[in-house]
């Protein structure tokens, strides 16, 4: 595991018939079985039974018998789609993949997972107008590491029964007590059939991501929530009155499989959700293999908005996931605090760290060492880190030791072994409080230098860390782990789309896991702060929850418009990735929930789009349901990226002349009418940037009026980017489009 992805308290999330084995196969007398998932098409389906047998007649074609078949048989997928898991010979699978009736056969692929305060600070606070009556029949839908049901954030008090609407099931399982009309709908799904022996099967959370995701989203309004004492207020989600389904498909040791999220998917989408959260890691593959992608495109189908975590991988270049267009891709920013913790050294000098250290000192001072004088033998590297069995408790015992990050957990080897605490070196993760065990912080290089300096100046040094305080920082910014594009999927989308907190953001928990998860800790909370694009995702799709309370009928398309063209712009100065880190910029809620103008489209759209991008008939099945589409008899690519996003990026080629770039683009008026808007346009230095027309006048609601947008760049560095804008100004609302222009590396 790369140190870049240790930040984040909770597994990465920020895909859905896809498939690569990880390892979880049996052997058979002379070849591996692995996990693969085979894709029929959307024929309709009679009934489970006729479908099931149908896979099984399938596979029986290419196996000795009906009896092996249903024994090779993991899952049959019924509702959505019409699919199978199967435990298959890579022969078995290719073997299936020539079949006239199979689309496409996949391998199985694990993935891993990407409150009081962030409501208000971005604009949707408690007082925000609601539609309670529609609220109340919204159903948010969440993949992750399962719920905690007796949480405060999940009690039904005042609530009537589900919505008619609502198909979901719940039971009783093992530590987990059931629904009830706020949690609609719970059920878990682990296909491969391997234990877990970190997590139990059913749908509660031990991890504690999937309960602080789905209380971010929808919890309740609880009262004076704190991490004791931090962080203290009312805690709650963007659509306290509406429902919550849990689909727990991540467990703590295995992850999240593609079988599984498939599952989820189609048990979703047919129990009736509104929208789909999900902060799970998505892969680098094309669109028409990726897991969630494909599961999010089912989705949009049915009408039903997919939110997704962008990747905790940044600031590295290209690092953005789950970046399909039919996504909703969400960047991590910051709030205004930080929770800071004081060193005072023996010599009365006071510096700081980050993180989150809830101790009160039991003395003044204590004795200090260096980490890479208290190992065993002045030749193991590992003392330096603080790494397990590296330290010799006779020169740790009593002691505050200063470490360097390698992985987290030296506060637990140095507690365990007699220790009082660490400060810890880092240049990375100074952006986000990583919980603590024992007190601790996080210092960077400069500090740790001041300290260690300190430590070798005298025969007897001490020190002291205090409790961890908030401090007031200006915000928003974005995390520096939060990942970046440029699109890796597509030159012509920008990625990520729009930036929400998550960065220390305080909701519920579950109390079968300790704060850190680390081996000593006896810490355990109701609610704990979490880091990561996992965070930022719930806000968002709380936010699209909130749009969808007041326009039920909204497609997941205008739904993501409104959120885009209605986020605040951040400063280039403090986010120095500009639009690559934060996309359209900061949500915006109730801005997003009257935006004048959305751009729309349907699944046509998106397919019109691959094409566009090189996508076959073949490539295109598993999305489309069916080899039908023939992309050459499709209507020419409409512009420059022949889809109608909310945003536009160029990507400049060539080296002598300049680049030019044709966007069509149809906006439907959903505020009043009769209005006018101007155009209003803003192009960096070397970009000519002309919009035609540049006013459109609407006479109706629903009304539609198209434009062009044609942006001329000269040649630029390579890797350079540079950012502008169009407007459409009303005297009512204002529609903002982000406008990117850059150079890949050569």
């Amino acid at each position: 595991m790369s140190r870049k992805k240790l930040i984040i308290p909770s597994i990465l999330l920020s895909n859905f018939l896809i498939f690569i084995l990880l390892g979880f196969s049996a052997a058979t007398e002379d070849e591996q079985k692995e996990f693969f998932i085979v894709y029929l098409g959307d024929e309709p389906v009679i009934n489970n039974v006729s479908a099931v047998q149908t896979h099984i007649d399938v596979l029986s074609s290419i196996k000795r018998s009906d009896l092996e078949a249903k024994e090779s048989i993991i899952y049959s997928y019924t509702k959505i789609f019409n699919a199978f898991a199967a435990k298959l010979s890579k022969e078995e699978a290719r073997k299936l993949a020539l079949l006239d009736e199979v689309l496409s056969v996949f391998p199985n692929r694990y993935h891993k997972l990407h409150t009081t305060k962030s409501w208000d600070f971005i604009g949707l606070p408690i007082t925000a107008k609601r539609n309670l009556k529609m609220e109340r029949n919204i159903v948010v839908g969440l993949l992750d590491t399962g719920i905690t049901p007796q949480s405060e954030s999940f009690k039904d008090d005042g609530f009537g029964p589900p919505p008619r609407k609502w198909r979901g099931t719940c039971g009783h399982y093992a530590n987990f007590s059931g629904c009830n009309n706020k949690l609609v709908g719970a059920r878990y799904f682990k296909l491969d059939g391997n234990p877990d022996p970190s997590d139990i099967l059913s749908p509660v959370d031990v991890d504690g991501h999937g309960t602080h995701t789905s209380s971010t989203l929808a919890g309740n309004l609880v009262p004076d929530a704190s991490l004791f004492g931090l962080a203290r207020g009312t805690a709650r989600g963007a659509v306290p009155d509406a429902r919550v389904a849990m689909y727990k498909v991540c467990w703590v040791s295995s992850g999240c499989s593609d079988m599984d999220l498939l599952a989820a998917f189609e048990a979703a989408i047919h129990d009736g959700v509104d929208v789909i959260s999900i902060s799970i890691g998505g892969m680098s593959a094309d669109y028409a293999s990726n897991a969630i992608a494909i599961g999010a495109f089912h989705a949009m189908k049915n009408g039903i908005i997919t939110v997704a975590s962008g990747g905790n991988d940044g600031p590295s270049s290209s690092s953005v996931a789950n970046h399909a267009p039919w996504l909703l891709t969400v960047a991590a920013s910051g709030i205004d605090r930080e929770f800071r913790s004081k060193v005072e050294l023996g010599n009365g000098k006071i510096v700081s760290g980050i993180g989150v250290n809830t101790f009160e000192p039991k003395q003044k001072l204590y004795p200090i060492v260096s980490g890479a004088d208290a190992g065993y033998s002045r030749s193991d590297d590992g003392a330096r880190f603080c790494a397990d069995g590296s330290l010799d408790p006779k020169k740790v015992k009593g002691k505050l030791v200063l470490c360097e990050l390698e992985v987290w957990g030296a506060d637990s080897v140095v507690k365990e072994i007699g220790g009082k605490g660490i400060i810890l070196e880092s240049e990375q993760y100074l952006d986000a409080a990583r919980i603590f065990m024992a007190p601790a912080t996080v210092v960077n290089a400069t500090v740790s230098d001041t300290v260690n300096n300190y430590i070798h100046s005298t025969k007897s040094p001490s020190a002291v860390i205090y409790r961890t305080q908030e401090v007031k920082v200006p915000a928003p910014f974005i995390a520096s782990f939060s990942s970046r594009g440029p699109n890796p999927g597509s030159e012509r989308i920008l990625k990520p789309d729009v930036a929400a907190p998550g960065i220390d953001i305080l909701a519920s928990y579950t109390p079968l896991r300790s704060l850190t998860g680390l081996k000593g800790d006896t810490q355990h909370s109701r609610f704990s702060l979490m880091s990561g694009t996992s965070m930022a995702c719930p806000h968002v799709a709380g936010v699209a929850a909130y749009i969808k309370s007041f326009h039920p009928n909204w497609t997941a398309a205008a739904i993501k418009s409104a959120i885009l063209t209605t986020a605040k712009p951040m400063s280039s100065r403090v986010n120095n990735d500009a639009e690559f880190a934060h996309g359209a910029g900061q949500v915006n809620p109730e801005k997003a929930r009257n935006p004048g103008l959305v751009y729309d489209m349907d699944e046509m759209s998106y397919i019109q789009f691959l094409c566009h991008e090189g996508y076959n008939r073949s490539s295109l099945a598993v999305l489309v349901g069916s080899k039908s589409v023939n992309c050459s008899s499709l209507l020419p690519g409409i512009g420059y990226d022949a889809l109608n996003y909310p945003t536009m990026q160029l990507s400049v080629k060539k080296k002598q002349e300049p680049t030019v770039g044709v966007f069509v683009r149809t906006v439907t008026n959903v505020g009043p009418s009769p209005s006018i808007y101007n155009a209003t346009i803003r192009a960096p230095r070397g970009v000519d940037i002309v919009v035609k027309p540049m006013s459109l006048s609407f006479s109706r609601s629903s009304q539609k009026r198209s434009f062009k947008v044609v942006i001329k760049a000269k040649p630029m560095p390579s890797s350079q980017m540079l950012s502008g804008s169009l407007v459409w100004k009303s005297n009512r609302h204002i529609v903002r489009s982000p406008i990117v222009i850059f150079k890949p590396l050569d």
